[in-house]
């Protein structure tokens, strides 16, 4: 199972950060991120968090990236201009 969320995060030691505390807490996950590569603000311009294993809690990933300050949501498929 796979799950993709985008995010604000602009910064690497800050998708660092969230990595490893997601790790923590979701040990059993496969987790990488790809940084922003637009330049455009969120969500058009994002970072993405890729999820993979079983089972994902997408609620409960999103709670802890929230909690965080961070913004997120699934991923959509839109056309930003």
């Amino acid at each position: 199972m796979v799950e993709v969320l985008i995010t604000n995060i602009e910064k690497s030691l800050q998708a660092k950060r969230t990595i490893k505390l997601l790790k923590s807490e979701f040990d059993h996950l496969k987790i990488d991120y790809d940084m922003d590569e637009t330049g455009r603000s969120y969500p058009c311009g994002h970072t993405i968090l890729r999820f993979e294993g079983s089972p994902i809690h997408t609620e409960q990933i999103m709670d802890v990236i929230r909690n965080e300050g961070i913004l997120c949501e699934l991923i959509r498929d839109n056309i930003c201009r």
